[in-house]
């Protein structure tokens, strides 16, 4: 079915949710359900088996916490867990669990997120005391259940949130796994931004006679403007933070989410955005859980501009008043772009997605349209003449608000007094210089940035450097990446999708980002990019690959 077509008078009340629910709900403020919550809390009720497509921000968290909580008997005291939910990453991990406490807290509801980066004794404590719902990263699950410390024989409903993001990150061994030691009836929900084949080998192998829901976003009129204006600029490297400052002055959003590659551009830019005048903050897996959520109790209470952020990182996150997102390289794959986009334009709010490429990523540019349906838009990079002329118009706009909706009154005396000495033409163009100046830098330190001009397709693909994993070991690394070594191997039991998931999880890199692996008996090579080999290695250093610590360090020659 699809949902996305009509408006609907549903209210949470019609669907039969408890009054414990719809209390919580109405306190947060939800007044009536979204297009997935209306197509998915009757199915999921009815416990049959669903897959969703929907996108980040849609409101899938409450479409399935919802009916799992009206299932729960309150102040149940069995120690077994009754629903896990599995996510790709540990700040989505948070949020659902932080959903599922506000939802159910009328409930007295146990909820326990587990992932990598907590204190495992802290998580061991919680599920002793007993749970209702585990919300667990699939690595940080698989680790428990060969503990003997998560047990799932009672478990109800499996949910797979954002599936695609978890198979990208080299989790489908370790889900697999997980859902063999569940019951055979049990109830599975699968949500997924994007269908690629993959997730329909899962669908057929765990799902049974599901219930299919897809939400689209609604499509323009024609000759409608669509809802997120898509953008690309072709920029020399070297140019790319200016370029980047450049184009957010011009665009002067609400509030920015910058996606970086790797930890380290990450806190570059912000240091560089920072510098321009921008109230910017990091966010990358190199933090602490103390640092992050400082970082989100800033964005949320709205004191924060930009937020650069790596995927990893950034991944669940939901910032409402949200106008732009912006790509600081071509995302390596289609899905990644599709879900990061996702998070502008909704509600029927206009957003913007910009994507700054390097002349030989026109291809993958190109790749993009063709998977989205949608046009990517290449501009030319604003001029400083640019730039001038659209400070000029905030500073008049800002003026004109004021004279709209301030009180003025008692300012007149110092008009007043100016005027008997100059002419009122003068005084109101000295305010408007000084408040003109007060919104932004100096102009006339900017330098032009040169444009260029995409390297054509056929070039660009006879350019690409080799890539992609496989069993023989490459001569050389591939153009831009650099060969790891990791000291286990056959022998250890450690497989590619090991190697994926730990880099994946534990870094900034994506599945994707990662080249060939060759497995020794007692040894691993990896190929990273060049650019995160030194985030690699620290974020294996301090984490475990198969339960162990491993030397990790740049492959001798």
């Amino acid at each position: 079915m699809t949902a996305n077509e009509t408006e609907n008078t549903t209210s949470f009340a019609d669907l039969g949710l408890r009054p414990e629910l719809l209390a919580a709900l109405a306190n947060l403020g939800y007044e009536e359900p979204t297009p997935i919550q209306r197509e998915a809390i009757g199915p999921i009720l009815g416990r049959r088996d669903l897959l969703g497509q929907a996108a980040t921000g849609t409101g899938k968290t409450a479409a399935f916490a919802l009916p799992i909580l009206q299932r729960m008997t309150a102040r149940r005291e069995e120690p077994q867990p009754t629903a896990l939910v599995l996510v790709p990453t540990r700040e989505l991990a948070m949020q659902v669990s932080e959903a599922f406490h506000r939802y159910g807290r009328e409930l007295g509801v146990r909820v326990v997120p587990i992932y990598g980066g907590q204190p495992i004794g802290r998580q061991l404590r919680s599920l002793d005391g007993g749970v209702d719902v585990v919300v667990a990263t699939p690595g940080r699950a698989l680790d428990h259940i060969g503990r003997g410390t998560l047990h799932l024989d009672k478990l109800e409903t499996v949910v797979l949130d954002e599936a695609d993001e978890m198979l990208d990150m080299g989790f489908a061994e370790d889900i697999e796994t997980i859902l063999q030691e569940t019951p055979q009836d049990r109830q599975t929900v699968l949500f997924s931004a994007t269908m690629p084949p993959r997730i329909g080998g899962m669908v057929r192998r765990h799902l049974t006679d599901p219930v299919k829901i897809e939400i689209e976003r609604r499509a323009p009129e024609p000759g409608e403007a669509p809802l997120v204006r898509q953008a690309a600029y072709v920029i020399p490297r070297a140019h790319k933070a200016a370029a980047l400052g450049r184009i957010l002055d011009v665009e002067a959003p609400t509030a920015a989410l910058v996606f970086c590659r790797t930890r380290d551009e990450v806190d570059q830019l912000a240091e560089s955005l920072n510098g321009r005048g921008y109230r910017a903050e990091a966010l990358h897996g190199g933090m602490t859980q103390e640092q992050r959520d400082r970082v989100m109790g800033r964005i949320r209470g709205g004191t924060t501009d930009l937020l650069v952020a790596t995927d990893v990182a950034a991944r669940g996150l939901d910032i409402e008043h949200l106008s732009h997102v912006v790509n600081y390289d071509v995302p390596s794959a289609p899905e990644s772009y599709v879900h990061r986009i996702g998070r502008v334009g909704r509600a029927g709010r206009e957003g913007v997605a910009i994507t700054l490429a390097a002349p030989r990523e026109h291809r993958m540019l190109k790749t993009i349209e063709r998977v989205t349906g949608r046009k990517i838009t290449v501009e030319k990079m604003p001029t400083v003449a640019d730039l001038r002329a659209r400070r000029l118009e905030l500073t008049r706009a800002a003026l004109h608000e004021s004279l709209l909706e301030d009180d003025l009154e008692h300012f007149r005396v110092v008009v007043e007094t100016l005027t008997d000495e100059f002419d009122v033409m003068e005084v109101a163009l000295a305010a408007v210089k000084l408040a003109h100046e007060a919104t932004g830098g100096p102009i006339d330190q900017e330098q032009e940035i040169p444009d260029v001009e995409p390297i054509p397709e056929r070039e660009s693909r006879e350019r690409r450097p080799a890539g992609g994993r496989g069993g023989g070991r490459a001569r050389t690394p591939g153009v831009g990446m650099t060969r790891l070594f990791v000291g286990l191997g056959r022998r250890g039991g450690v497989r590619p999708q090991d190697l994926v998931g730990a880099i994946a999880n534990e870094s900034s890199l994506r599945g994707r980002q990662i080249g060939a692996i060759e497995i020794a008996d007692s040894f691993s090579l990896v190929e990273v990019p060049e650019s995160a080999a030194q985030e690699v290695i620290s974020a294996l250093r301090g984490s475990t690959v198969k339960g162990r610590k491993v030397t990790v360090r740049r492959e001798r020659r």
